[in-house]
């Protein structure tokens, strides 16, 4: 455990800084104490900052280390004179401290963090808003290289799929005036380890499946109602959970028979995907039950294709399951097919990795998410985390870089990104795409320029101001019981905030 005293000079809103300055820190740490108070025990790392200027701060940061006495220094200027409130200048004086701390710490333990300063889950948004402004792409990669301290190679992964991004949604910053729809479906066969969705296991809940989807259906039944009203086109849908093919093919039909009747101008949403996400829930039935309803974009999730992982995290599918239902849905016309694959899984190193990736060479799907393990709060992977062997940084940085050679020797282009914390060796989860099979609904929740509506149990609608682009987030309540008993508040509550941003 490693103890370390944190001193700031100069800022009087230290408690918005201790919860960054402890992410911060966990990049470099496994195990740390951070200590704010007046110095009443020892510590093994004392990190002092002073904070002085007026139109140009500057921040004088010193790191020493209690039992050999040795200090390192870094000191970083910022530009005060365009933050018009102090709301604005508390944020410039905000970055530029985790810019020293971060600093120090790269060249106290000789570990480079690779995005920077950045931890927040939407890095290429970030881009999309320096070049929206009328930053040229020069400028916006210096801020991030000097600003961020984001690394080149980062920095033009994320320039690479910005201009992805671009080519297959041209309009993708005129999109406020449609929505997209997120409809979770909160069953599974079984709980995986990793897992902090709203997935409940199935078996034996049939009552409660019965009156979720009736609330599900009155849901979108009324949202469709308002967006006819209004005048509202939906760009994409995509069905999550959970599994959705959870449910029967009858239930399905019903539902999706029901998103047909009740959204306006089916004809015009570009992408409906349904996450099939787990091979034992495919059925010959349940895929004719797409086909009928036009819809072909699918997840078949391997994760893994080595069992003894699959066993320990909770899948009780088959590897040879996962080939066969892929090569099924294939045979039955799903043209577009994703697969995920997580890095870092118990157990896995390099080896076990490179043999996923040659097994997922069989196959080739139209796209493949390569996500990084993250230790999940409430997960009971993180709750017994000792239980869990999991690869060291250098290994998961190196079956990252295998990942991004093997998608680019067989022609996949990095289409979005997203982060999350306590995510292993402070990596991400990226998607990948041949070109042309990119998933809408991936860039639409991930860039935040449009709203999302969320229907059904443990979703999250996300509003998008049209003008303002201001950001506002309603969620419906995670466990069906308290699901099923309150749609329908639920749904007016939604409606209301529709109201207010269709008008």
């Amino acid at each position: 455990m490693i103890s370390l005293r944190i001193q700031i000079y100069g800022l009087h809103a230290l408690e918005q800084i201790k919860r960054p300055l402890e992410v911060i820190t966990g990049l470099f740490f496994e195990e740390y104490e951070l200590l704010f108070e007046p110095a009443s025990s020892a510590a093994n790392i004392v990190a002092t900052f002073s904070l002085h200027g007026e139109e140009m701060g500057i921040v004088n940061g010193m790191l020493i280390e209690t039992a050999s006495g040795h200090e390192w220094k870094h000191d970083y200027q910022t530009d005060l004179r365009l933050c018009h409130d102090e709301k604005a200048r508390l944020k410039q004086w905000k970055q530029a401290v985790f810019h020293v701390y971060l600093t120090l710490f790269q060249e106290y333990t000789g570990m480079i963090q690779q995005w920077g300063i950045l931890t927040g889950v939407r890095p290429i948004k970030l881009l999309h808003q320096k070049l929206r402004s009328g930053l040229s792409q020069t400028e916006a990669h210096r801020q991030l290289r000097e600003d961020y301290l984001i690394t080149e190679e980062k920095i033009q992964l994320m320039q690479k799929i910005v201009d992805r991004q671009l080519t297959v949604v041209p309009d993708l910053y005129d999109l406020a005036h449609e929505v997209s729809i997120y409809i979770g479906i909160p069953f599974c066969p079984t709980k995986c380890a990793y897992c902090t969705f709203p997935a409940y296991a199935i078996n034996g809940r049939q009552g409660s499946v019965d009156a979720f989807l009736a609330g599900l259906h009155y849901e979108i039944k009324e949202v469709g109602q308002f967006l006819k009203e209004r005048g509202v086109n939906i760009t994409t849908i995509y069905y999550g959970g959970g599994t959705p093919t959870s449910i029967t093919a009858e239930e399905m039909d019903r539902l999706y028979e029901q998103m047909y009747q009740s959204f306006p101008n089916m004809e015009r949403v570009r992408e409906i995907t349904v996450e099939a996400g787990r091979p034992d829930t495919i059925t010959p039935e349940k895929l004719e039950v797409l086909k009928k309803w036009n819809i072909d974009r699918i997840s078949i999730n391997p994760q893994s294709y080595i069992q003894e992982t699959l066993r320990a995290i909770g899948r009780h599918h088959t590897v040879e399951e996962t080939v066969e239902k892929f090569h099924l849905a294939r045979q039955m016309g799903m043209n577009n097919i994703n697969m995920d694959l997580i890095i870092g899984l118990p157990g896995e190193g390099i080896e076990q990795f490179n043999y996923t990736l040659a097994q997922t060479e069989k196959l080739l799907p139209e796209s493949l998410t390569v996500h990084t393990l993250s230790f999940k709060r409430a997960s009971e992977m993180t709750k017994n985390k000792e239980k869990y062997r999991v690869a060291d940084r250098e290994e998961i940085q190196t079956m990252m870089k295998n990942a991004e050679a093997w998608t680019k020797r067989h022609g996949y282009v990095p289409y979005y990104l997203y982060r999350q914390k306590n995510i292993l060796g402070n990596l991400e989860n990226v998607g990948y795409a041949l070109p042309g099979q990119e998933s809408l609904y991936n860039i639409m929740i991930m860039e935040e320029q449009q709203s999302i509506i969320g229907l059904g149990c443990g979703a999250s609608s996300k509003f998008v101001h049209p003008k303002t682009r201001a950001i506002t987030r309603f969620a419906n309540p995670k466990e069906p019981k308290v699901y099923n008993e309150n749609f329908v508040h639920y749904t007016e509550e939604k409606l209301k905030m529709m109201d207010e941003l269709f008008r």
